[in-house]
């Protein structure tokens, strides 16, 4: 049982991590898509026009490696919480490793420079761990 919440909690922070990460590239991405001067589907286009048309976007996406990167290391961490959902129960799984996300999450945008309200997040953090240490001793 200690073994499968130890991967619970890495799976978190991976996810955290990962989560942080990609979102410096969707910003990336969101500034190359306003500097483009099609950045907007034509107004009265067709439906596959605008499949058309969102697919590129994907694809502007997907070419930036500081998203793609990070997004591959956060699937395989799905694919991680899955085999761990074949061993643990989904009571503890989920709860434990949410809440070491949302921590992760908060944690690395801090080291990344966001504009966070510290107090807060420690704040947070600290009550998400108490949460993550009642599930585990209960």
């Amino acid at each position: 049982m200690v073994r499968d919440i130890e991967k619970m909690i890495a799976v978190g922070l991976v996810w955290g991590a990962t989560n942080a990460i990609m979102r410096r590239g969707a910003l990336l991405w969101d500034q190359a898509l306003k500097s483009s001067s099609s950045s907007k589907p034509p107004q009265h286009s067709t439906l596959p026009q605008r499949i058309v048309f969102s697919l590129r976007n994907w694809l502007k996406l997907l070419s930036i490696w500081q998203y793609t990167v990070p997004f591959v290391i956060n699937l395989l961490a799905s694919a991680t919480f899955f085999a761990i959902l074949s061993d643990a129960p989904i009571s503890l799984a989920v709860p434990v490793t949410n809440a070491t996300t949302f921590a992760a999450t908060a944690v690395f945008g801090m080291l990344l420079g966001e504009n966070t309200h510290v107090g807060r997040a420690l704040l947070g953090t600290a009550v998400i761990v108490s949460g993550v240490w009642l599930c585990i001793k209960s």
